[in-house]
C-alpha cells in the first residue's frame, strides 16, 4: 500500500533473521498492543476520498510519474537489542527493490527483481520466496504504490477513526488478496499522509505482525516521503531514520537478480 512498506518489511526480515540471537520470540505470532477503539462517527470519508488524499499529499500522480528509481540511505537502530547499523535501499520502476541492512557487522539483503524474490542472511544464505512471503514481496515492490492501492486489495473498508500518537488517523481495514488477516492502514485525517500500518509479515519461520509508524516527512523532487519509520511487534523494536534520499538514477537490472548459490 505505502511505498516505504519496503523498509518495514526489510526490517521484519531482519527481526526474524536475529532472533536466535537477540531476541528470543521475535517471529512468534504475537503483535503489538491493539490502537484504541475506534471513535464512532457519521461523518466518516470514502475509500476514494481518503486515496486521493493520499496521492495529493504525497506530490500528486504526476510528480510520482516522473519517477523511475530511488535511492535511500540512513541508520538503523535496534531498540530491543541496543544495536546499530546502517540501511540502502535501491528502487527501480516499475518493481524492482534491493534493500540491504547492516546490523552489527551482518549483512542482510533482499530483493524482488520483477518475478523472483530472494533473500540472503549469514545464517540461512541464498534463498527463494514463495507463497504468500512472495505475494508480499512483490506488492512491496511496486515503486508506484501510492497511485495503485486498490490494486494492491480485494476490498478496501473505512472502519472508523483512532488516535495515533499526536494524529486524529482514519482507519481503513484492507484485505489481501490471498487471503489471511487484513492490513490496517492509518491516514492522517488532515494532511491525508499515512501515520501507521498493522500488518501480518510471512517468512520462513511463521507468521508475526507488525506495526509501523510513519513520520518525519520531507519534500524530495516534488514528492512526500517518511524519513523515519518506528516499528514494533512481538518483543522487538527498530527505528530507521533516512539522512539522503536521490530520485532518478542510473540502477542497472542485474542487481535485483538473485545471486547464484555457491
Amino acid at each position: 500500500m505505502i511505498h516505504h512498506r519496503t523498509i518495514a518489511l526489510m526490517i521484519a526480515f531482519v527481526a526474524v533473521a536475529l532472533a536466535p540471537e537477540i531476541y528470543g520470540q521475535v517471529g512468534s505470532s504475537q503483535g503489538p498492543a491493539k490502537a484504541a477503539a475506534a471513535n464512532a462517527t457519521p461523518a466518516l470519508p470514502s475509500v476514494d476520498k481518503i486515496l486521493d488524499h493520499y496521492v495529493e499529499a504525497v506530490g500528486g500522480r504526476a510528480a510520482w510519474q516522473k519517477l523511475k528509481s530511488r535511492v535511500s540511505m540512513g541508520t538503523i537502530e535496534v531498540t530491543s537489542a541496543n544495536l546499530g547499523g546502517t540501511v540502502v535501499i535501491h528502487e527501480k520502476a516499475p518493481d524492482k527493490i534491493l534493500t540491504i541492512i547492516i546490523v552489527s557487522g551482518s549483512a542482510f539483503r533482499q530483493a524482488f527483481d520483477g518475478s523472483v524474490g530472494w533473500a540472503e542472511d549469514p545464517q540461512n544464505g541464498v534463498r527463494e520466496q514463495s507463497g504468500a512471503e512472495l505475494a508480499e514481496a512483490k506488492r512491496q515492490a511496486d515503486f508506484y504504490s501510492p497511485l495503485n492501492v486498490k490494486q494492491h486489495y480485494s476490498k478496501l473498508t473505512v472502519t472508523g477513526k483512532e488516535k495515533v500518537n499526536d494524529h486524529d488517523a482514519y482507519v481503513v481495514e484492507a484485505a489481501l488478496p490471498e487471503g489471511g488477516p487484513s492490513d490496517k492502514l492509518y491516514f492522517d485525517s488532515e494532511s491525508g499522509l499515512p501515520v501507521r500500518l498493522v500488518s501480518l509479515h510471512h517468512s520462513p519461520e511463521g507468521e508475526a505482525q507488525f506495526q509501523e509508524d510513519f513520520s518525519d516527512y520531507r519534500k524530495v523532487d516534488d514528492v512526500i516521503l517518511p524519513f523515519q519509520i518506528t516499528q514494533t511487534g512481538g518483543d522487538s523494536g527498530f527505528v530507521v531514520k533516512l539522512d539522503q534520499v536521490r530520485q532518478n538514477v542510473e540502477l542497472e537490472d542485474s542487481e535485483f537478480a538473485k545471486p547464484a548459490v555457491q
